[in-house]
């Protein structure tokens, strides 16, 4: 709802009205842990339907949640400004945590659990991360909204639970006690902190309508993030993680490096495959623009297979599946 309401209030301001449409997919009511026969699209195809069916016109989605395959009836329209791509280690309410003197820095919050803590998160991807980095710790599913996510972790169910630091943005619960993981520790989700606007493939007015919001940098680094997920057919129960970023390189107003890196690991974070690669990119023509991500992102899943990344994805997936 958030974010629903976040883009018709975007939209509001261009002079565009909305009504918002509430509706509530198989993810939000389906509380068991997702498997290898549940997970793609369990959180937009609900959403999706409603646009095949007329029910709404623009469909709100969490990018990171948005399956690569390509639909023909369905137009990415826009990727408004990312939020913060960082994941976030919640301690339990009567937690006291050392005092951050700047908040700019940001330190690894591992050494603040004990020896064997259990923590909670359905990611395969932060797990491998937390394994590979802390074997020690009891990593266990864990589902529902972040309300429900919280009264678990107060009720004793885990010492700590990893959110997206977005969701906790988003939802203006800052007062959290919880610290966030450096990039060099937890690389995010392809797409995370970034939502994804869809319209009908025909549908042109609302094409215009929502592309204004679309933000060009944002849209590039995603779309490198998605295609290396694309490539390796990781879905999401692989240990994949990407992140993406836009600087301009200064020798023309709309000239851009992209960068991108990305892991590959195995469920217990033992192996680990690791790349990164640049690409000048045009920020002008968003057909350009997306192009240019896209072989990024295709160079570097190339670069991983050749590495050894299939099978490292087949045994997470031959897991999940047994």
């Amino acid at each position: 709802m958030w974010q629903a309401e976040h883009v018709a209030e975007s939209l509001k301001k261009l002079g565009i009205s909305t009504d918002i449409v509430p509706l509530v997919s198989k993810g939000d009511t389906d509380m068991r842990p997702i498997d290898a026969t549940r997970q793609v699209g369990l959180f937009t195809k609900r959403i999706q339907q409603a646009l095949v069916d007329g029910e709404a016109d623009v469909a709100v989605h969490s990018l990171k949640d948005l399956p690569t395959e390509p639909d023909d009836r369905f137009l990415l329209a826009a990727v408004p400004p990312r939020e913060s791509v960082l994941d976030g280690l919640v301690f339990p309410d009567d937690r006291s945590l050392p005092e951050n003197t700047d908040s700019e820095i940001i330190e690894s919050p591992l050494p603040l659990l004990p020896q064997g803590a259990r923590i909670g998160t359905g990611s395969t991807r932060r797990l491998a991360q937390l394994m590979h980095l802390r074997p020690d710790l009891q990593i266990s599913p864990i589902r529902g909204n972040v309300q429900t996510r919280l009264a678990k972790l107060n009720a004793g169910e885990f010492d700590a639970i990893v959110l997206a630091h977005a969701g906790i943005l988003r939802l203006e619960m800052t007062k959290l006690p919880f610290r966030l993981f450096p990039l060099t520790e937890m690389l995010p989700a392809p797409g995370q902190g970034a939502l994804g606007i869809e319209v009908r493939s025909e549908d042109a007015v609302a094409r215009d309508a929502i592309s204004r919001l679309n933000h060009a940098p944002a849209r590039a680094a995603t779309t490198a993030e998605r295609t290396v997920l694309s490539e390796l057919h990781g879905g999401c129960l692989a240990p994949i993680a990407c992140h993406a970023t836009v600087q301009s390189t200064g020798t023309a107003e709309r000239t851009a490096s992209l960068r991108l890196e990305a892991v590959v690991m195995s469920a217990d974070g033992s192996q680990r495959i690791h790349e990164v690669a640049t690409s000048d990119i045009e920020l002008i023509d968003s057909d350009l623009e997306t192009a240019a991500a896209r072989q990024l992102g295709t160079d570097v899943a190339r670069s991983m297979r050749q590495q050894g990344a299939d099978e490292l994805i087949r045994t997470v997936r031959d897991n999940h599946s047994n």
